[in-house]
Protein backbone atom coordinates (compact mmCIF):
# COMPACT_ATOMS: atom_id res chain seq x y z
CA UNK A 1 0.00 0.00 0.00
CA UNK A 2 2.76 2.46 0.94
CA UNK A 3 4.66 1.60 -2.28
CA UNK A 4 1.74 2.94 -4.30
CA UNK A 5 1.04 5.88 -2.03
CA UNK A 6 4.51 7.48 -2.43
CA UNK A 7 4.33 7.85 -6.26
CA UNK A 8 0.77 9.17 -5.95
CA UNK A 9 1.91 11.80 -3.42
CA UNK A 10 4.81 12.79 -5.66
CA UNK A 11 2.45 13.27 -8.61
CA UNK A 12 0.01 15.25 -6.49
CA UNK A 13 2.72 17.62 -5.28
CA UNK A 14 4.24 17.99 -8.78
CA UNK A 15 0.91 18.71 -10.49
CA UNK A 16 0.52 22.27 -9.11
CA UNK A 17 4.08 23.11 -10.10
CA UNK A 18 3.49 21.84 -13.64
CA UNK A 19 0.22 23.75 -13.96
CA UNK A 20 1.96 26.99 -12.91
CA UNK A 21 4.29 26.94 -15.92
CA UNK A 22 3.10 29.84 -18.06
CA UNK A 23 3.81 30.41 -21.71
CA UNK A 24 3.68 33.61 -23.72
CA UNK A 25 0.31 34.19 -25.41
CA UNK A 26 1.03 34.07 -29.16
CA UNK A 27 -2.27 35.82 -29.98
CA UNK A 28 -1.15 38.74 -27.80
CA UNK A 29 2.16 38.77 -29.72
CA UNK A 30 0.19 38.97 -32.99
CA UNK A 31 -1.75 41.98 -31.66
CA UNK A 32 1.47 43.62 -30.45
CA UNK A 33 3.16 43.13 -33.84
CA UNK A 34 0.10 44.61 -35.59
CA UNK A 35 0.28 47.61 -33.27
CA UNK A 36 4.01 47.99 -33.89
CA UNK A 37 3.78 47.79 -37.69
CA UNK A 38 0.53 49.73 -37.92
CA UNK A 39 -0.90 47.08 -40.25
CA UNK A 40 -3.14 44.08 -39.70
CA UNK A 41 -2.00 40.50 -40.00
CA UNK A 42 -1.78 39.53 -43.69
CA UNK A 43 -1.87 43.13 -44.98
CA UNK A 44 1.06 44.67 -46.83
CA UNK A 45 3.27 46.06 -44.06
CA UNK A 46 1.80 43.69 -41.48
CA UNK A 47 2.87 40.25 -40.31
CA UNK A 48 2.87 37.66 -43.08
CA UNK A 49 1.40 34.97 -40.80
CA UNK A 50 0.45 34.61 -37.14
CA UNK A 51 3.12 33.65 -34.63
CA UNK A 52 3.22 29.85 -34.47
CA UNK A 53 0.94 28.85 -31.60
CA UNK A 54 3.07 25.74 -31.01
CA UNK A 55 5.90 27.92 -29.68
CA UNK A 56 6.38 27.49 -25.94
CA UNK A 57 8.04 30.78 -25.06
CA UNK A 58 8.34 31.59 -21.37
CA UNK A 59 5.84 34.25 -20.29
CA UNK A 60 7.28 37.75 -20.52
CA UNK A 61 6.01 40.81 -18.69
CA UNK A 62 7.24 43.26 -21.32
CA UNK A 63 8.21 42.34 -24.87
CA UNK A 64 10.43 44.64 -26.93
CA UNK A 65 9.99 45.14 -30.67
CA UNK A 66 12.31 46.53 -33.31
CA UNK A 67 12.52 46.47 -37.07
CA UNK A 68 14.99 43.95 -38.44
CA UNK A 69 16.62 44.25 -41.83
CA UNK A 70 14.95 46.68 -44.20
CA UNK A 71 11.59 46.45 -42.45
CA UNK A 72 11.08 42.91 -43.71
CA UNK A 73 10.69 41.40 -40.24
CA UNK A 74 10.02 42.44 -36.67
CA UNK A 75 12.35 41.29 -33.90
CA UNK A 76 10.23 40.43 -30.85
CA UNK A 77 12.31 39.82 -27.74
CA UNK A 78 12.15 39.38 -23.99
CA UNK A 79 15.03 40.13 -21.65
CA UNK A 80 13.84 38.07 -18.70
CA UNK A 81 13.45 35.19 -19.40
CA UNK A 82 15.59 35.67 -22.49
CA UNK A 83 14.11 34.72 -25.86
CA UNK A 84 13.60 36.31 -29.27
CA UNK A 85 11.71 35.54 -32.45
CA UNK A 86 11.54 37.12 -35.89
CA UNK A 87 8.11 37.79 -37.39
CA UNK A 88 8.24 38.14 -41.21
CA UNK A 89 6.41 41.15 -42.67
CA UNK A 90 4.56 41.33 -46.00
CA UNK A 91 6.68 43.65 -48.12
CA UNK A 92 4.98 43.15 -51.48
CA UNK A 93 1.48 43.78 -52.70
CA UNK A 94 -0.68 40.68 -53.24
CA UNK A 95 -0.45 39.25 -56.76
CA UNK A 96 -4.04 40.31 -57.55
CA UNK A 97 -3.11 43.94 -56.84
CA UNK A 98 -0.05 43.93 -59.11
CA UNK A 99 -0.82 45.75 -62.33
CA UNK A 100 1.79 44.44 -64.73
CA UNK A 101 1.48 42.98 -68.20
CA UNK A 102 2.58 39.58 -66.89
CA UNK A 103 0.90 38.93 -63.51
CA UNK A 104 1.67 35.22 -63.76
CA UNK A 105 5.41 35.96 -63.70
CA UNK A 106 4.96 37.83 -60.41
CA UNK A 107 2.93 34.92 -59.02
CA UNK A 108 5.65 32.44 -59.99
CA UNK A 109 8.25 34.49 -58.09
CA UNK A 110 6.19 34.24 -54.91
CA UNK A 111 6.12 30.43 -54.92
CA UNK A 112 8.31 28.89 -52.25
CA UNK A 113 11.59 27.38 -53.43
CA UNK A 114 12.26 25.98 -49.95
CA UNK A 115 9.52 24.19 -48.05
CA UNK A 116 9.20 23.15 -44.42
CA UNK A 117 11.18 19.95 -43.81
CA UNK A 118 13.46 20.37 -46.85
CA UNK A 119 17.20 19.86 -46.36
CA UNK A 120 18.94 23.23 -46.73
CA UNK A 121 22.58 24.26 -47.15
CA UNK A 122 23.13 27.63 -45.45
CA UNK A 123 26.05 29.57 -46.90
CA UNK A 124 27.86 32.65 -45.67
CA UNK A 125 31.09 34.28 -46.64
CA UNK A 126 33.11 37.09 -48.09
CA UNK A 127 35.93 37.24 -50.65
CA UNK A 128 38.42 34.51 -49.74
CA UNK A 129 36.24 32.95 -47.02
CA UNK A 130 33.07 30.90 -46.99
CA UNK A 131 31.31 28.51 -44.63
CA UNK A 132 28.34 26.20 -45.12
CA UNK A 133 26.09 24.38 -42.67
CA UNK A 134 23.47 21.76 -43.32
CA UNK A 135 20.04 22.09 -41.76
CA UNK A 136 16.31 21.49 -42.07
CA UNK A 137 13.87 24.23 -43.14
CA UNK A 138 11.34 25.11 -40.45
CA UNK A 139 9.10 27.02 -42.87
CA UNK A 140 8.46 27.91 -46.51
CA UNK A 141 10.25 30.73 -48.36
CA UNK A 142 10.33 32.12 -51.91
CA UNK A 143 13.57 33.39 -53.45
CA UNK A 144 14.71 36.27 -51.24
CA UNK A 145 12.30 35.28 -48.47
CA UNK A 146 13.39 34.62 -44.91
CA UNK A 147 12.99 31.34 -43.08
CA UNK A 148 14.24 29.60 -39.97
CA UNK A 149 16.63 26.68 -40.40
CA UNK A 150 17.33 24.14 -37.66
CA UNK A 151 21.05 23.44 -37.77
CA UNK A 152 22.46 20.46 -35.90
CA UNK A 153 24.55 21.32 -32.82
CA UNK A 154 22.64 24.57 -32.16
CA UNK A 155 19.89 25.16 -29.65
CA UNK A 156 18.09 27.86 -31.60
CA UNK A 157 17.26 27.84 -35.31
CA UNK A 158 19.05 30.38 -37.47
CA UNK A 159 17.41 32.86 -39.80
CA UNK A 160 18.33 32.52 -43.46
CA UNK A 161 17.36 33.97 -46.84
CA UNK A 162 16.32 31.56 -49.61
CA UNK A 163 18.54 31.66 -52.70
CA UNK A 164 17.19 28.66 -54.61
CA UNK A 165 15.86 25.19 -53.88
CA UNK A 166 17.96 23.71 -51.09
CA UNK A 167 20.24 26.77 -50.72
CA UNK A 168 20.07 29.76 -48.40
CA UNK A 169 22.39 32.42 -47.03
CA UNK A 170 22.58 34.40 -43.81
CA UNK A 171 20.76 37.77 -43.94
CA UNK A 172 23.11 40.52 -45.07
CA UNK A 173 25.73 38.08 -46.37
CA UNK A 174 26.10 36.58 -49.82
CA UNK A 175 28.52 34.31 -51.59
Amino acid sequence: MIRYLVPALLLATAAPALSQVRFQDTVALDRAVAGFTGHALGDVGGARAPVDSRLRLAACGTVAMAWHGVHDSVLVSCSGPEWKIFVPVNTAAPVAAISSPAPFVAAARALPVIKRGDPVTVEAGSPGFSITREGIAMGDAPVGGRLLVKVEDTRQPIQAVAIESGRATLPGLSN
